[in-house]
């Protein structure tokens, strides 16, 4: 069974990360707009990846007998100055996210909840995985600068990413 304090941080991750999908959906709409079909998939992608965080978190508060709460989703921008501003976002933005896993496993430690850091060691990971992402791709703008032919190739680049149901999830359904 969760603690009330444990099942408060996880309810409150939930909306992070769905404010993180709508963030990136966000992001994908922006990019579409300016022609960046395949800089938009990256982000569709992102996003459906973000809606799977929560679900991991929703279902581990249900497994642990705790009860989930919604809140409202906050606005998100819709407007940035170019693919490397939405990149430069997504990176600050993930590693907030980091802070706040980071924060859980604090609190489950002092909490003696060794469940739940053992669920929060995928997150660890998988952050580790975004802002390397996140910072591969900025790297990758940085070089291009306004290179016309360079930013259609990694718009073709990221046009190949391809959704996968988060590991948690997959095996969750088996």
């Amino acid at each position: 069974m969760l603690s009330k304090k444990v099942e408060k941080a996880i309810n409150a991750q939930i909306n992070a990360e769905l404010w993180s999908a709508y963030l990136y959906l966000s992001m994908s709409a922006y990019c579409q707009d300016k022609g960046y079909s395949g800089i938009a998939n990256w982000f569709a992608v992102q996003f459906k990846e973000e809606q799977d965080h929560a679900m991991i978190f929703f279902n581990y508060v249900v497994s642990r007998g705790g009860r989930v709460t919604l809140a409202p989703i906050d606005v998100v921008p819709t407007e940035w100055k170019s693919a490397l501003d939405a990149f430069e976002e997504t990176l600050k933005h993930e590693q907030k996210v980091t802070s706040l896993i980071n924060d859980l496993y604090a609190l489950a430690t002092k909490e003696n909840d060794y469940a739940t850091q053992s669920m929060l060691k995928w997150f660890i990971d998988e952050q580790v995985e975004e802002e390397e992402n996140a910072q591969d791709i900025i790297n990758n703008l940085k070089m291009i600068k306004d290179n016309g032919y360079g930013l259609y190739m990694l718009d073709k680049e990221l046009a190949a990413r391809v959704y996968v149901q988060a590991a948690p999830l997959a095996t969750a359904a088996q």
